[in-house]
């Protein structure tokens, strides 16, 4: 006895373009035996039958009279060895969404809205309207920015990351290093750098001379 696979669906409408005028399925179906899919859409239905499983084979079944026709020469499938996606163009161009996808107002329970494709009606715009060739909905956004580097060190061809301040100064020609050292001599008296000038000069020699005189006497 065959039975259902789990069948996820999204949709989005346009009055104008037709690739943005569709609907998304997703036939979840593990361990699917590719050499067993039998495969037909037409306009107003779609069929599928398959066998999948690990160990064990099991036939899944699904017949889906759709709520309105589709384009299926404008439609695309990706067939992987868990799903069957499927990107179907609506024939008719609107605005509103289907209120549902089949044709007759029954309780699937193995068919589910597809929260991971789908927008409200009226905040659709902007969103991905259409999926590309391989049946997904564009590629992830933007990676991650920039490179590893911190800015402010002088080190070229290192983009900074984001968020994270530069340490000033060293390299970076953030600082004028002669008003540094002018500083830094002018605050010798208040716990700086003392100022080696002459004084310090000659205070150095005249500690040479007295090293000498207290030094020993000479040897005899």
């Amino acid at each position: 006895m065959s039975k259902h696979p789990e069948v996820l669906w999204a949709q989005r409408s346009s009055e104008t373009a037709e690739e943005k005028n569709v609907l998304f399925l997703t036939i979840n179906l593990p361990d699917i035996v590719e050499s067993s899919v039998e495969y037909n859409l037409e306009p107003t239905k779609l069929t599928f039958k398959a066998q999948a499983g690990a160990s064990e084979s099991t036939t899944f079944e699904l017949n889906i009279d759709f709520f309105k026709p589709i384009n299926p020469e404008a439609s695309v499938k990706r067939l992987t060895s868990r799903s069957l996606v499927l990107n179907l163009r609506k024939a008719d161009l609107g605005i509103e969404y289907w209120p549902r996808l089949t044709k007759e107002k029954v309780k699937n329970a193995y068919i589910k809205t597809d929260f991971s494709k789908w927008v409200d009606e009226d905040e659709q715009e902007g969103a991905d309207a259409a999926l590309d060739d391989d049946g997904d909905l564009g590629g992830m956004p933007g990676g991650m920015p920039g490179g590893m580097g911190m800015p402010g060190m002088g080190m070229p061809g290192m983009p900074g990351m984001p968020g994270m301040p530069g340490m000033p100064g060293l390299g970076g020609g953030d600082m004028d290093f002669e008003k540094m050292m002018a500083s830094m001599g002018a605050a010798g008296g208040a716990g700086g750098f003392p100022d080696l000038g002459e004084s310090s000069t000659a205070a150095v020699e005249g500690s040479d001379s007295d090293s000498d005189d207290n030094g020993p006497p000479p040897l005899e």
